[in-house]
């Protein structure tokens, strides 16, 4: 069923979190093994008003954006399938809720990867909006600056994503409901569909007409509505998905 409805699409979005990139050895935040999981202190680094008001939290983020799994991490055969069905026709947009990069490593147009929370391979400042690249502000910190000021105004640095109390950028988050309405299938993988605005995309897309599947290893409170949920592992399920479509479309 799933195959055929993948096959028949003309405009595939896929929405993606965590999930998709744990094959990748980055941990996602609330499964079993999950950051926020092991260690709910954690959270608080993700939470912009703490971030801002406290220096010793400012610190310990920039020790753990130098320790990043990202920073070595290869993308795996969940985000090769993306990049295959791209090459099919298939693919509309990927929204990703990650701030990886493994989507554009693996060969995905950047054109078509929106990153509604950001990405970590950029630094911004917080007070006058200069970014540079992560690599230039992590080697300041290697250098002794623990917490690292803007180089032009001397504001607060972060990485350029988007934490809890922070809003998404206007032209990314209307980039991205374009997306979720302008598609006739939603896939949203890897992602526990409770942060909104994201999750919201699945209402933008269902009122539109698209079906709607989950494929995540753990429940989501948008299973009751959608037209299918896999649960099996998103790096073997996501490419004999795509395979299926790629055979169909070629006869075999």
């Amino acid at each position: 069923m799933l195959p055929n409805w993948l096959g028949a699409a003309r405009s595939v979005t896929v929405l993606t979190g965590a999930g998709i990139s744990t094959d990748s050895g980055i941990p996602d935040f609330r499964g079993p093994q999950g950051v926020w999981t092991r260690d709910p202190n954690a959270a608080a680094m993700f939470t912009i008003d703490n971030y801002v008001a406290d220096p010793e939290i400012r610190r310990q983020a920039w020790r753990n954006r130098r320790e990043h799994a990202a920073w070595t991490a290869e993308p795996n055969a969940g985000h090769a399938a993306l990049v295959e069905l791209e090459r099919a026709g298939r693919l509309r947009s990927i929204v990703t809720q990650n701030i990886d990069g493994l989507h554009q490593k693996a060969g995905s147009d950047p054109g078509k990867v929106i990153e509604i929370h950001g990405t970590l391979w950029q630094a911004i400042c917080l007070s006058c909006g200069n970014r540079t690249t992560m690599a230039e502000t992590l080697a300041r910190v290697d250098a002794g600056e623990e917490d690292p000021p803007c180089g032009l105004c001397g504001g607060i640095l972060k990485s350029a994503t988007i934490s809890f109390g922070q809003a998404l950028e206007p032209d990314v988050l209307r980039a991205a409901v374009r997306a979720a309405q302008d598609c006739d299938l939603l896939l949203a993988v890897g992602t526990s569909l409770t942060v909104h605005p994201a999750a919201g995309l699945v209402d933008l897309a269902r009122a539109a007409g698209a079906r709607f599947v989950v494929i995540n290893g753990q429940p989501t409170p948008y299973d009751p509505v959608a037209d299918a949920v896999l649960r099996e592992p998103i790096s073997l399920s996501l490419p004999v998905l795509v395979d299926a479509v790629k055979d169909g479309a070629s006869g075999r």
